[in-house]
């Protein structure tokens, strides 16, 4: 059985900087491109950044880009979200997927294992 978990959301002001750690088991995961997504109250999920399974492509929305780092440790089948420069605008939930497509170019959105989230509010 799969499963995704995420951790390191909260509450911080805005310029403050967050870390988001996803942890995946019941998969290998080095085979698995893996992604962060975020969804904000009335608004539609969106990829944020996605890193390929080695760690040797990354991509990145272009409202972060500058801001944000993923990064992931196959050893520990983790994957990691820093967030730096923190905006009110990046206030949402923020989910962790393994990914069931990759092409290098978009944060895929189906057929992913998705985890159950964790809350990033940023005040202002």
């Amino acid at each position: 059985q799969v499963q995704v978990v995420e951790s390191g959301g909260g509450l911080v002001q805005a310029g403050e900087s967050l870390r988001l750690a996803c942890t995946a088991s019941g998969l290998t995961f080095d085979t698995y491109a893996m992604g962060w997504f975020r969804q904000a109250p009335g608004k539609e999920r969106e990829g944020v950044s996605c890193i390929a399974w080695r760690g040797d492509k990354t991509i990145y929305v272009d409202s972060v880009k500058g801001r944000f780092i993923i990064s992931r440790d196959n050893a520990k089948n983790t994957v990691y979200l820093q967030m730096n420069s923190l905006k009110p605008e990046d206030t949402a939930m923020y989910y962790c997927a393994a990914l069931g497509y990759w092409n290098g170019r978009t944060c895929a959105m189906h057929n992913n294992y998705w985890g159950q989230g964790t809350q990033v509010t940023v005040s202002s």
